[in-house]
């Protein structure tokens, strides 16, 4: 099982006097993922630093960012100045640097420099995104 790696995680179920009391919620800066409480498991998949910084590095050649730019996992694309055809070009460029193939459902889910990278390692990896 893989830990999360984030500045701040919050867990918390909902009451059972709401209509969503079989669900919670984990929050890490920039995103916001369901996670049904019935399954009583928590996993997130943490990519390898390694594939964070080869990520980051792309995507700062991709939007043509300065040097002293801050390119890290918690950066979101369109914050970076990413428009939908740099989007599409940064996605072109991991594939091609990992050797995979990104689906249209796994390149949708891609918001941040650390979404890219955890992508890339479970397609990496051989398990489905």
């Amino acid at each position: 099982m893989s830990s999360i790696a984030a500045p701040s995680v919050f867990v918390a179920s909902w009451h059972r006097s709401t209509r969503r009391k079989n669900q919670a919620f984990i929050s890490v800066p920039g995103t916001q993922r369901a996670v049904r409480a019935s399954s009583r498991r928590v996993s997130c998949s943490v990519a390898k630093p390694e594939t964070v910084e080869k990520v980051s590095r792309i995507v700062k050649r991709q939007l043509a960012l300065p040097d002293d730019a801050a390119v890290e996992s918690s950066s979101n694309l369109a914050q970076l100045g990413a428009d939908s055809l740099d989007t599409v070009e940064i996605l072109m460029s991991l594939e091609e640097a990992f050797g995979i193939s990104m689906d249209e459902g796994s390149a949708g889910r891609i918001v941040t420099v650390q979404d890219a990278a955890d992508v890339i390692e479970k397609l990496a990896s051989g398990r489905p995104s």
